[in-house]
């Protein structure tokens, strides 16, 4: 059995869980989420308590175990609190904005670079260089937020472009052979 799998789900109040036909599905205060589970694993609702198990052996059912059991509670968490991720911007005239449901970013091209924001996910720009999403599918927040990051990667010489607000960038130091001497 998966060790992840095994461990019990406790929803918190305001967050229910209904499972039908294949598809687990998540209600909270902050929306709803669903799921198809395979039928090799058995979902068991009990009150507040939400836990899985194998129903059929499969060489591949311990990793579906857990599977199943961390997307499920990504998705109480998500209906219950929501996921976020911070990203900063550093460069010279480096910056974004939101306008209306697009995300307009100068990060030293000939232009402004735009992308279109999902409905299901929120964007805030609390300062020029920062940037907020926002949203209760972690898959779909982290998937923008990485979108946003991969337009101007963070190069490790200056540090210009776009890192994740706890990413960590390994500086490297710049050519100093010629200097001074000939």
């Amino acid at each position: 059995m998966s060790r992840i799998g095994k461990e019990l789900i406790v929803m918190p109040l305001g967050v229910t869980a209904k499972f039908e036909n294949g598809v687990l599905t998540i209600n909270g205060p902050k929306g709803t989420l669903t799921q198809t589970v395979e039928d090799v694993i058995k979902v068991n609702i009990d009150g507040q308590n939400l836990s899985f198990e194998i129903a059929k052996e499969t060489p591949t059912s311990n990793a579906k175990h857990g599977l199943y059991r961390a997307l499920a509670h990504n998705m109480v968490v998500g209906v219950s609190e929501g996921f976020k991720k911070a990203l900063q911007i550093s460069g010279v005239g480096y910056k974004a904005s939101t306008n209306g449901n697009k995300l307009v970013m100068n990060l030293g091209f000939s232009h402004p670079v735009e992308m279109i924001i999902p409905s299901d996910i929120q964007v805030t720009c609390p300062s020029a260089t920062d940037i907020i999403v926002s949203g209760i599918d972690r898959q779909k927040v982290g998937q923008f937020a990485s979108n946003i990051k991969d337009v101007r990667p963070v190069e490790p010489y200056h540090g210009y472009g776009v890192r994740y607000a706890d990413q960590v960038v390994i500086r490297k130091v710049g050519k100093t052979a010629g200097k001074g001497k000939k």
